[in-house]
């Protein structure tokens, strides 16, 4: 098995929607499965009962992946005051080429979403902004070339529950 490193809150948020998928939404299935199969006679004839099988199985396949990722996965705690990059940890950047300033939150690969400024560590941008320290510049090779990304701040986020009562 492959060993895959994950936040504490990403292990949360996986830990979370497997519990949510296991519980309310094989319920939900269930009960979905139950009344198409109560519309008709025949369950191989009945759409509505088909296309709530594909649902299940989708559904199922879903928590086996959670499942897996889960016992995969190795949390990770951000090492503070080292001045490096760590899994975990907010980065300020800016494009030295655009001067575009972007900040993102280096994670593990199963907890990635741009949409919410987390980058995968197995990104190429995460690669190359690991270990570095502030006023260091990063150099990412992507599809329209080069691109140099200064450090501007490193930062460990707080606890969620921390940042809710700060806010």
């Amino acid at each position: 098995m492959h060993e895959t490193v994950i936040t504490r809150e990403g292990l949360e948020r996986l830990s979370r929607e497997l519990e949510r998928l296991t519980g309310e939404g094989r319920r939900a299935i269930t009960e979905r499965l139950r009344q198409a199969a109560a519309g008709e006679a025949n369950p191989a004839e009945n759409a509505d009962y088909l296309s709530v099988r594909e649902e299940q199985a989708l559904l199922e396949r879903r928590i086996a992946l959670l499942e897996e990722r889960l016992r995969s996965a190795r949390v990770v705690d951000p090492q503070p005051g080292n001045g490096r990059i760590d899994v975990g940890e907010r980065v300020r950047l800016r494009d030295l080429q655009s001067g575009e300033r972007l900040e993102v939150e280096l994670v593990g690969p199963l907890e990635s979403d741009v949409s919410e400024g987390r980058i995968s560590v197995a990104s190429p941008l995460g690669k190359a902004i690991q270990g570095l320290r502030k006023g260091e510049v990063a150099e990412v090779d992507a599809p329209r070339g080069r691109l140099r990304y200064e450090i501007l701040a490193v930062e460990t986020p707080a606890p969620r529950a921390r940042r809710a009562r700060a806010a």
